[in-house]
């Protein structure tokens, strides 16, 4: 579709405006439809508040609600209804009149009549520029027939919408749902909540059309705050395409560093994966401490263990993670997975990269990741559009993902490792009567790495890394066996 510039009217939803590349076009019929509950009001009124800062007038019809109950939403948002006109539900029903008194004609037929009179005159009183019909359900129930229901909806289209002024319609889809209303409007938007077994409800919304226009396709993730509806557009990482100097990050560990070629290349994935208790997180810690010191804004999502036992971790191992943090240099979010949406945190990654000129984010780890999501099919596409963004904008990116096990074959919540440019895999084994750690690369796109498998150790100097295990057969599966005639190098002293 020809993306030529058109005339826009704003929404008042900066993340609405930017998947309609801009906001509504003016002087026409728009759909907003969802259960009761998913904040069509909300928007409606941002809408509204929006024409008013813009010195537009505003006309808002409520047909179910009163006055008293719409300043009162307002009020929990913070806003004022000044400026904008009411018609509310007592005018309607003082207009329209009780079904006791009309004994002749069907009710639709008057009350019908009686409203669409109500209407026009207060639109052709006020004039406004924008306006919001809430809701089509009355209509619909009032209509009582399809036919009749759908030549109001048009009466109202020619008259409105040819008068300069960009009408929203919202529906709640009371009385039944109808595709007659999304044949004559210009565009839809549908609000959705899911509702999930534990954790906040998710709300995403869609665009089903937008006449003449291009738009952001998909499901976009949305939040109710204080303040309205916040919208979180669906990442597409190909509108981000960009270009980087190459730089390498170490760890600060010689052997470590030898051991993956040199260090994690810039715009580019690591994953960090082996079972709960294997140095992991210990060394995306290190990465990132040792990025920090070098001038690299780091953040760090920790989404399973809280700020305080981090940051006492990285202090027993001599990483100044505090004088970091009170620098700026890094920024450590604790996510509780059961409170945040994916487009939120995309989002959030978006503006720390954008906005603050951070390097290295590092997700701690992708097993609370997985518990964000609402459905987990849906990872590898959030993962794959967030990891080529990163990696368009030369962003050091490092994943950790806990497996299922100790030793032998072992599982995941779900396999990423083919998204990651580079792949650390930890492993313990047992040896002399003692449970030890090995550490080995088993992947790097960006150049070269080792084959070879190291035993390692944590202390209170952080991680050791000793020689590679040369008399050592099956490390990976747990129980190693000896080797005759090598000598042993398993230590890593």
């Amino acid at each position: 579709m020809n993306k030529k510039a058109l005339p826009r009217v704003s929404t008042g939803v900066e993340g609405l405006d930017d998947i309609l590349l801009g906001g509504f076009q003016p002087h026409r019929l728009y759909l907003i439809e969802g259960s009761p509950g998913v904040g069509k009001t909300t928007l409606a009124m941002q809408f509204l508040l929006e024409g008013a800062r813009q010195g537009e007038r505003c006309l808002y019809v409520t047909l179910s609600e009163s006055r008293d109950e719409m300043e009162a939403v307002a009020a929990s948002h913070g806003w004022s209804l000044d400026g904008i006109d009411i018609v509310e539900l007592s005018q309607v029903e003082k207009m329209i009149g009780s079904r006791s008194q009309n004994t002749l004609f069907q009710p639709a037929e008057v009350e019908m009549t009686r409203l669409s009179e109500l209407l026009v005159s207060e639109f052709d009183r006020v004039k406004p520029r924008r306006m919001v019909l809430d809701s089509l359900s009355e209509l619909r129930l009032m209509a009582q027939s399809p036919l009749r229901y759908r030549r109001q909806v048009l009466t109202l289209k020619h008259h409105f919408a040819t008068s300069n002024c960009t009408l929203l319609l919202l529906d709640d889809h009371s009385g039944g749902h109808d595709s007659h209303v999304h044949s004559i409007v210009h565009g839809t938007i549908s609000l959705q909540r899911v509702p999930l077994k534990f954790g906040i409800n998710r709300r995403s919304l869609s665009v089903g059309k937008m006449r003449g226009s291009s738009f952001r396709e998909g499901n976009h993730d949305y939040l109710i705050r204080e303040g309205g509806i916040v919208v979180f557009p669906r990442l597409v990482a190909m509108e981000h395409a960009g270009s980087h100097d190459k730089a390498v990050v170490q760890s600060g560990n010689k052997q470590l560093d030898l051991l993956v070629g040199g260090g994690l290349d810039s715009g580019t994935g690591t994953l960090f994966m082996g079972p709960a208790g294997s140095g992991k997180s210990t060394m995306a810690s290190m990465y990132a401490a040792s990025a920090a010191a070098a001038g690299t804004r780091v953040l760090y999502f920790a989404f399973d263990e809280v700020v305080s036992i981090l940051v006492n971790r990285a202090r027993e191992m001599g990483l100044p993670f505090d004088e970091m943090m009170r620098s700026g240099m890094l920024r450590i979010r604790q996510v509780d997975p059961a409170e945040i949406a994916p487009g939120e945190l995309a989002n959030d990654i978006m503006q720390a990269v954008n906005e603050q000129g951070v390097g290295m984010v590092v997700l701690d780890s992708l097993n609370g990741y997985v518990n964000a999501m609402p459905q987990e099919d849906f990872l590898h596409l959030h993962l794959h559009e967030l990891l080529t963004y990163l990696n368009g904008k030369g962003v050091v990116t490092i994943m950790i993902l806990a497996q299922h096990g100790l030793v032998g074959p072992m599982g995941a919540p779900v396999d990423v490792s083919y998204l990651a440019d580079t792949v650390f895999l930890m492993r313990f084994f047992e040896a002399r009567g003692a449970l030890k750690k090995a550490v080995s690369v088993i992947k790097k796109r960006s150049g070269y790495h080792e084959d070879t498998i190291r035993e390692f150790r944590m202390d209170r100097t952080g991680i050791v890394v000793g020689e590679p295990l040369l008399n050592f057969q099956g490390v990976m599966t747990g129980v190693p066996q000896f080797l005759s005639g090598h000598s042993e190098k398993a230590s890593a002293a």
